[in-house]
């Protein structure tokens, strides 16, 4: 098997000091432990995020109870994905980031029951639409196995930083979609796996989430990509979104003793939300129980704090204090 590949991107000046700084970042944190509850919260959080970037409704509060063997009210199709990615995530440290067989064997755990193929490439044509429109027209089918074939040759004998590296291959990845359905959350997967391999902090580090919190802009980068035909913009895109995540593991979000203002927490991640969206996620209906349990005793406490200072604003929105 010829192991040619040579996918189109440059690296800029941009690229390079992202990867100084977050090698810089990594060798800091390495010598880091990360606690098991740590670990566990970040996989659950990854895998809310990466599902949730497919339209998966379900809270971060349903996805950790799911996870945790209860019970809870939902679509089955949105339950099976979240015992999928637990399975899936759970055989990162078996899988080998340049084995074909291996990643038809991370799709079978990922889309058990969900496909009727998985664990197997497509056999058809597909498109990524947006509305109407067709935003990306992948390979044919009859050449999907060979391409991933080289992209994994190209993956185990290139030279490039394992930082870039694994960037380009989430790119070629989406654009050649490999398979009929799950491409979007097994790029991102063996983006995780890639680098789990270069440094171990990265089996555990949520990067989907940064991605859910810029989910329109990874599309867009994705896209920019596709027309300029090469995956420049992308690799920067993700890296930023390492970096940040880096940042985001250095200095976790705040624990209390109170387990409402945890889960509040633990929804708000990063973002700024209003009231209602942070109702929405948690998955609750009484405004007056969220103020009295969760939203009133977070910023007493000063956990989270209101991005506006205009009394009564019905826009207000709220983000965690040490962000």
């Amino acid at each position: 098997m010829e192991y040619f590949y040579n996918p189109p991107f440059s690296i800029s000046a941009d690229m390079l000091n992202l990867v100084a700084e977050i090698s810089e970042m990594v060798g800091a944190l390495s010598d880091v432990s990360a606690p098991i509850h740590l670990r566990k919260d970040n996989k659950i959080r990854s895998i809310h995020s990466s599902l949730a970037i497919e339209n998966n409704t379900l809270s971060l509060e349903q996805v950790s109870a799911i996870i945790d063997g209860k019970k809870v009210l939902g679509l089955k199709r949105e339950i099976d994905e979240v015992k999928n990615a637990y399975a899936c995530y759970g055989l990162i440290s078996q899988l080998s980031p340049h084995k074909i067989s291996d990643l038809l064997k991370a799709h079978a755990a990922m889309m058990s029951g969900l496909v009727e193929n998985s664990g197997n490439f497509r056999t058809g044509g597909v498109a990524v639409f947006k509305g109407d429109e067709v935003v990306h027209m992948a390979p044919p089918a009859s050449e999907v196995h060979a391409l991933m074939e080289r992209l994994m040759g190209w993956l185990k004998m290139s030279e490039v930083h394992p930082l870039i590296k694994s960037c380009v291959f989430h790119y070629e990845f989406e654009f050649i979609h490999p398979f009929a359905d799950g491409n979007g959350r097994m790029g991102r997967f063996w983006q995780s796996l890639i680098l789990s391999k270069w440094n171990k902090i990265f089996s555990y580090l949520p990067i989907e989430t940064v991605i859910y919190e810029n989910q329109q802009e990874y599309y867009d980068v994705l896209n920019i990509a596709n027309k300029n035909g090469n995956s420049t913009e992308f690799v920067e895109f993700m890296l930023k979104a390492l970096k940040k995540a880096l940042q985001q593991f250095a200095a976790p979000a705040p624990h209390s003793e109170n387990e409402y203002i945890d889960k509040l927490i633990k929804t708000m991640g990063n973002r700024e939300m209003s009231a209602m969206e942070i109702m929405a996620k948690l998955g609750l209906k009484n405004r007056a129980n969220f103020r009295k349990n969760y939203l009133v005793p977070a910023l007493d406490g000063n956990f989270i704090v209101p991005t506006s200072n205009i009394k009564n604003n019905p826009r207000q929105k709220y983000r965690l204090a040490n962000r």
